[in-house]
């Protein structure tokens, strides 16, 4: 297997967690292709998180990361799907891509360009791990840094037109980056998306970051080298400051449930508690 980045490492713990989720006869989605995707790898992450998520000695107090994964899958495929049954809407990109298989388990329209956008070794990896099979749409791949000043050339030079409505999608992205990173990604997928594309993303509160009881789950993806760096209190303004009028739904919330999320959601107005939100609207 080449060496992969340890961003990348999160990228198979949801290979693995999907594969997980797909053997279960409750399952909320179903991925064929991740238990290929993870490879040997699997188990021996899902073991890490299992020791840190559900500890034997005492009670959980870290959010289940199983029943967040599974929500949060099912989630942004509802809401890609339904994006994809708007005509207007003929571009879908994914950024970064990671080891999704959206493109390969979900039926599309025929009206769909659909982009993965990630670095050069994870989209060689999954192919790799893929082998032959087709995609079930027009599938672009955009090898690149999402970190790279040529990011938005390179997607252009795939056949993107910021002229015509897209889709975005930025799952698993910003609470690893840098705060003035995460801005800077917001405003260059802004000025990428013609008015009424849609945006969907996951974010962290700012709890989440210094909570005690968060740190064996964060000393996790600390000591995999992809620490938890950026979360806000106020994801509606954070959008709102790049052109997206949006809503962000807690897991556990309607609508982000699926009958699956074991913990009670506090109102948003309560300090000092964990938050994870679904963030999705569109560009005015």
């Amino acid at each position: 297997m080449p060496v992969l980045n340890p961003v990348e490492r999160t990228a198979l713990l949801t290979a693995a967690l999907r594969a997980a989720e797909t053997r279960r006869a409750d399952r909320l989605y179903e991925d064929p292709y991740a238990a290929a995707l993870v490879g040997e790898a699997g188990p021996e992450l899902l073991a890490e998180i299992r020791e840190a998520t559900f500890p034997p000695d005492r009670p959980r107090t870290l959010p289940s990361t199983p029943d967040y994964n599974a929500i949060r899958t099912r989630f942004f495929d509802d809401l890609l799907q339904e994006a994809a049954q708007d005509p207007a809407t003929t571009q879908l990109v994914l950024a970064p891509a990671g080891m999704d298989s959206r493109a390969y388990r979900l039926p599309w329209p025929g009206h769909i360009r659909y982009f993965e956008v990630d670095r050069p070794a994870v989209l060689d990896f999954k192919a790799g791990r893929l082998g032959a099979v087709e995609p079930r749409v027009d599938h672009r791949t955009v090898a690149v840094d999402l970190t790279a000043d040529d990011w938005e050339e390179r997607l252009l030079a795939s056949g993107y037109d910021p002229a015509l409505p897209s889709a975005w999608l930025l799952e698993g992205l910003l609470y690893y980056i840098p705060e003035a990173d995460a801005h800077r990604m917001l405003e260059r997928v802004a000025a990428l998306c013609a008015p009424g594309s849609r945006i969907a993303a996951d974010i962290v509160n700012s709890a989440a970051l210094t909570l005690p009881h968060m740190r064996g789950l964060l000393d996790v993806f600390a000591g995999w080298g992809c620490p938890w760096v950026f979360g806000t209190d106020e994801p509606e303004a954070l959008f709102e400051r790049y052109g997206f009028d949006v809503r962000a739904v807690q897991p556990g919330e309607p609508g982000a449930d699926f009958g699956r999320w074991p913990d009670p959601v506090p109102p948003r107005a309560v300090k000092d508690v964990r938050r994870v939100f679904f963030v999705h609207g569109r560009r005015r």
